[in-house]
């Protein structure tokens, strides 16, 4: 939409806004989940939606360079979709694994799924990157349509029969029988549940800055082509996974899922993330010749540290010390982290148009843009100190019921 269509920044990045917006109605379906027993529909009818929506909005590419109103509106529906899907799915997700899985196997599960899901993001950018150069619509859609159905395949596949051949959720009478609205202000009174809400908000803030400028800096500033700026784009989901390996499997043989080894690790993680962004203010200052895919494998390789100590914290945290269930814990935490994630990319877009036309220059327009997010890598880094420790410095209930479990033969 940047470069082929020359849309400003701001149209992609509404579009995504509008998606992430969406996901602040996770906490809704997490308490869905809670009290209807079932995860797999909630999963499956998700991701059925996500595939018609990824599909449309490819769709909408070409429909908008002949009617670019058309075009909107069908885009605008085609994220409406992914929006909808993406937090049906993700949260119910997220809610099988905490509640199926044995407390000191979370943190590796959730790692293993993390890492898969950024392997596809990885096959997906290469698959693109190769395929479609040179560029057409005609390309665009088709690959859109054969992963869309491709990954909608494989995921029935996975999910057939799996949430009977495992315990079912432990959710509990009270937690059927509570509003929503009270199952909410019972987990955000919880001081640890709140706190690391807050901290993932402003990290996911600073981990989606960069997402809907990057290959628009690597079109602009480095003169890539689409399907080179796309590798961009491959090669830090290529330094996430590498991140992510490192720390799932050292965190597990070294503490397991500890909140105060992963507390460690995410403030690695937010500390590398602000240098690797860092190298990209200096990026846009000295142009081609810098070594941006290096550079771009770092950030990549930070966030997977960040990323991956952030979900093991998250699963350990989602369990409840009230009466809300682990549904509507883990909705809340996802709804901080679509939120964030939409402002970010808005802010990140409309931030880079602002200043390309105060500056007059791309490279002094995203140098701003790299310069904000590694500000607020830093504060996240700080507030990251604060995970699972209470005001009165006792140690959080997960930590004691995991040092009990330390001392066992």
């Amino acid at each position: 939409m940047i470069v082929e269509l020359a849309l400003p920044a701001l149209v992609p990045g509404f579009l995504v806004t509008w998606h992430y917006a969406l996901q602040i109605l996770r906490p809704r379906w997490g308490h869905g989940s809670d009290t209807g027993g079932r995860r797999t529909p909630w999963i499956l009818g998700g991701l059925c939606v996500l595939a018609l929506g990824g599909l449309l909005s490819a769709l909408s590419v070409p429909v908008m360079a002949t009617n670019p109103i058309l075009g909107l509106g069908l885009a605008f529906i085609a994220f409406s979709l992914i929006g909808m899907g993406v937090g049906a799915a993700g949260t119910t997700l997220l809610v099988l694994l905490a509640t199926s899985v044995a407390r000191e196997r979370r943190a590796a599960a959730a790692t293993i799924v993390w890492i898969m899901m950024i392997a596809g993001f990885v096959i997906t950018a290469a698959i693109i990157g190769k395929t479609l150069a040179p560029y057409s619509a005609e390309k665009l859609i088709t690959i859109a349509a054969s992963i869309c159905g491709g990954a909608l395949l494989l995921a029935f596949i996975a999910v057939y029969g799996l949430e009977r051949s495992i315990a079912p959720a432990t959710v509990t009478d009270e937690a059927h029988a509570i509003p929503f609205r009270d199952a909410l202000a019972d987990a955000w009174r919880d001081e640890t549940a709140r706190r690391f809400t807050i901290f993932v908000f402003v990290s996911m803030l600073a981990y989606s800055a960069q997402e809907l400028v990057l290959e628009p800096f690597a079109a602009l500033v480095f003169k890539m082509p689409p399907n080179e700026s796309a590798l961009i784009a491959g090669a830090q989901h290529g330094g996430a996974l590498a991140g992510m390996i490192l720390v799932g499997t050292v965190a597990t043989l070294w503490g397991r899922s500890r909140l105060s080894v992963l507390r460690l690790w995410i403030m690695i993680g937010c500390v590398g993330s602000a240098i690797a962004v860092t190298g990209l203010v200096f990026a846009s200052r000295f142009g081609i010749g810098f070594p941006l895919r290096e550079t771009v494998f770092g950030l990549g390789f930070a966030n997977g540290i960040y990323a991956v100590a952030a979900i093991g914290s998250m699963f350990t945290l989602s369990e409840s010390a009230g009466r809300a269930g682990e549904g509507i814990r883990m909705g809340l935490f996802g709804a901080a982290q679509g939120i964030a994630f939409g402002i970010g990319g808005l802010g990140g877009s409309s931030l880079s148009d602002l200043a390309r036309f105060v500056f007059g220059s791309p490279e002094l327009a995203y140098g701003s843009v790299f310069s904000v997010e590694a500000a607020l890598f830093l504060a996240s880094a700080l507030l990251a100190l604060s995970i699972g420790r209470s005001p009165s410095h006792v140690r959080a209930p997960s930590d004691l019921v995991l040092a009990t479990d330390s001392r066992r033969p």
